[in-house]
């Protein structure tokens, strides 16, 4: 599996469990921008980014063209 691949198969695995525990619990916003150590969303949206990130740089990398 390319990184790219990867990549995308880690976001979406992150937005299911992310709209699991939304069903299940619905969201504070609290907790969505500032969650306790320890809770489901603790790291979440800087792990997302991340992701987003570097698949943008993929795909500037693949067409040749930068940020």
């Amino acid at each position: 599996m390319s990184e790219k691949q990867e990549i995308i198969r880690k976001m979406i695995e992150l937005q299911k469990k992310f709209i699991d525990f939304e069903h299940a619990n619905g969201i504070n916003p609290a907790d969505y921008f500032h969650p306790a150590p320890g809770h489901m969303l603790d790291g979440y949206r800087q792990q997302y980014q991340e992701l987003a990130n570097r698949l943008v740089d993929i795909a500037h990398e693949e067409k040749g063209s930068r940020r």
